[in-house]
């Protein structure tokens, strides 16, 4: 006996990781940006203040990974924070 699968509701590869930025802003200071990621994400100090780093000298960070429903809800999270992000597709 086969088993026949049919696929539903569009694309069928698998969803294509989204990516939640945060940008450099002129308002909050860079121990703020560590302290929001630790906080948020559990990162530990050291690769929170690696990616603020990465905000500050190059304009912009990755900073999580994964799903959109995901990447949208860090994204509002940190906005909530006061901080500049998007998210987007991952290229």
């Amino acid at each position: 006996m086969t088993e026949e699968v049919t696929a539903t509701g569009g694309d069928v590869a698998p969803d294509t990781p989204w990516v939640t930025i945060v940008w450099n802003d002129p308002v909050n200071l860079m121990t703020y940006v560590t302290y929001v990621l630790q906080t948020h994400f559990g990162y530990g100090r050291a690769k929170a203040e690696k990616l603020m780093m990465d905000v500050h000298l190059e304009g912009r960070a990755v900073v999580a990974s994964g799903s959109r429903e995901a990447m949208e809800a860090d994204t509002e999270a940190l906005h909530g924070y006061g901080l500049w992000a998007t998210f987007q597709k991952d290229d």
